[in-house]
């Protein structure tokens, strides 16, 4: 996990471009991992850990898309990259929310172990997004699972723009 973490940090350097992050469930697990590397400062611009629907909405995600599709939900990954991308003038937002094997009695999902990420590339004005289950009992270990899916997909953006 490592070389590939360093890795996206050598390519968004080398390719002049620029995260920022919005992390619920993750807790800043992706910003934290992102943080180890050397370099990184060159790379993150932002970052903002938004546990609570209020800093959610407060960060530029709309209150109606959480009403809606609720917290737990593509639509709301998608708001929270665009925004998160937006405010820190930066290539690329990354959103995550979702549940890791938890109950919110607030916020009421069919799905305690999904997770939805969106990357937001504001060049093309395109989100990629992808849903994966964890169900570790471990909360660290589901954590790591999303960081590890994060990069994944960052890279094979990275890798494929010219």
């Amino acid at each position: 996990m490592q070389e590939k973490m360093e890795k996206m940090v050598r390519l968004l350097d080398k390719k002049k471009q620029t995260i920022a992050t919005m992390e619920s469930c993750t807790g800043g697990s992706l910003v934290g991992a992102i943080t180890n590397i050397e370099g990184a400062s060159d790379v993150l611009h932002y970052s903002a850990v938004t546990y609570a629907n209020e800093f959610k909405i407060k960060m530029g995600v709309p209150q109606e898309v959480i009403d809606t599709y609720t917290v737990y939900s593509m639509e709301t990954a998608k708001e929270m990259s665009k925004h998160i991308c937006l405010f820190a003038s930066s290539t690329y937002g990354i959103g995550i929310t979702g549940m890791l094997n938890s109950v919110d009695p607030a916020n009421p999902s069919k799905n305690p172990n999904k997770v939805y990420i969106s990357i937001y590339d504001k060049t093309k004005e395109q989100y990629y997004t992808t849903a994966i289950n964890v169900f570790h009992k471990n909360r660290v270990k589901n954590k790591n699972e999303v960081v590890k899916k994060v990069v994944e997909m960052l890279l094979f953006i990275l890798e494929d723009v010219d």
